[in-house]
């Protein structure tokens, strides 16, 4: 029986298709552009492989179109017949995440990586902080990624995937030496990973490692697709290190041609929340952001997402909507929080109202309370330096400049001397 990279066994007598659906799935894994394309490619080489178009639908779904998906894995469930025991499991997992069914999805994730370690596909829905364990919105989430992720390493050795999902899991632990020295395993094996790419950024960001950062990010970049999945994310990251070293003009040329909706092609939960993250900061630090970058950004949120459902969409949108004005887009939000962090996303969002309004002493105690246990709104440590932030500036605008160093100081050492807050 044909295997995959993995050596999992397949279900297809095609050695085209088996060789194809290997390379489908490494593109899935590295965030390469055109994964759609090349699982579309398995499928009409050997269109009764089931495992082939449970791919195709992951990649619809990893690329925003989940009614494709849904569609895609039913064709996948007729064609399970024949599949071996791991591949009917596989389906299933697909299945279920493509239903929103995402609590019993990730249980039927953790029983089958269980028994088959090795099935990537499966195991890569819960290994990054975009996963189903770093949305899962439940206290713990960064040491639960670190434990699903090391329980997979004596199963994956050096291979690439693994270590720059192990090398993540480290550095949202603070373990920002050992991740280092992950990450670079995994780039040296395959330095085209746009994950890994993705990660080393973050590392160098909590590594304080500025003009390494921007300078090895805007090289890697040169040679990425557009089209592909995280070109907008990792133009964000450029544009965030470049606000933090003063070239606004790079910030704004990042933002303008490539993260910002209407130019970027990525998810759209990334483009609303880069989008609504980098306007914010740019704000903090004291440049001008236009109202109708706003405006254009909370049109974005009230048209994608519409109802409160994730909160990692619902603050950002919160944010974009309060700093346009649409009260009643806020309010939405504020009243019909969703999910089990609900209780920090009305936080969030009642104190942007505040700072929209002023009101700083409010927001202050809002964002205070907020930030208790703010992993559970999802986003990486440097995403959720946002909060961070919009509390410093509520500090200094009440005159707490020393109460605003100090905090710095003690939540984010490596920040202190990169002046985010204009008046720190």
């Amino acid at each position: 029986m044909l295997t995959d990279r993995y050596d999992n066994p397949i279900s297809t007598s095609s050695t085209k298709a088996r060789d194809l659906y290997v390379t489908a799935v490494d593109k899935l894994l590295e965030g390469a552009p055109h994964i759609v394309e090349a699982f579309e490619a398995v499928v009409a080489e050997d269109p009764d492989f089931a495992l082939g178009h449970a791919g195709l639908a992951r990649a619809q779904q990893a690329t925003g179109n989940a009614t494709k998906a849904r569609e895609i894995i039913s064709k996948a469930r007729e064609l399970a017949g024949n599949a071996t025991e791991r591949e009917t499991g596989h389906i299933n997992v697909f299945d279920l995440l493509a239903s929103g069914k995402t609590k019993d999805g990730f249980t039927a994730v953790a029983d089958h990586v269980t028994a088959h370690p090795r099935d990537a596909m499966v195991a890569q829905t819960s290994t990054s902080i975009f996963g189903l364990i770093g949305f899962s919105g439940l206290p713990g989430r960064e040491a639960e990624m670190l434990a699903f992720t090391s329980s997979l390493r004596p199963h994956y050795g050096d291979d690439w995937w693994f270590l720059s999902q192990y090398a993540f899991a480290l550095c949202e632990t603070g373990q920002v030496d050992k991740a280092s020295a992950v990450i670079d395993r995994s780039m040296a094996i395959n330095p085209r990973n746009a994950h890994g790419a993705h990660v080393r950024s973050h590392i160098d960001y909590e590594a304080g490692e500025t003009l390494t950062g921007v300078s090895y990010l805007n090289n890697w970049l040169k040679d990425y697709d557009r089209s592909a999945v995280m070109h907008g994310h990792l133009s964000w990251h450029v544009a965030l290190w470049s606000l933090q070293m003063g070239d606004t003009e790079q910030m704004w040329q990042r933002v303008d041609a490539d993260v910002k909706p209407g130019v970027a092609l990525g998810m759209p939960i990334n483009i609303l929340s880069d989008t609504a993250s980098i306007l914010y900061r740019a704000e903090l630090a004291g440049e001008t952001v236009p109202k109708e970058k706003w405006r254009e950004v909370s049109a974005y949120a009230s048209k994608f997402f519409p109802n409160p459902g994730l909160s990692f969409i619902d603050y950002h949108a919160a944010l974009a909507h309060a700093m346009a004005g649409d009260s009643d887009a806020l309010s939405k939000i504020i009243s019909n929080p969703k999910g089990p962090a609900g209780e920090l996303v009305r936080d969030a969002a009642e104190a942007f109202a505040a700072i929209a309004g002023q009101d700083w002493l409010k927001a202050e105690r809002l964002l205070t309370h907020c930030m208790s246990d703010d992993a559970r709104l999802g986003g990486s440590r440097a995403q959720r330096d946002l909060l961070e932030f919009s509390l410093l500036e509520c500090l200094l605008k009440q005159g707490k400049t020393e109460e605003a160093r100090r905090l710095l100081t003690l939540r984010r050492p490596v920040l202190a001397d990169t002046h985010p807050v204009q008046g720190l």
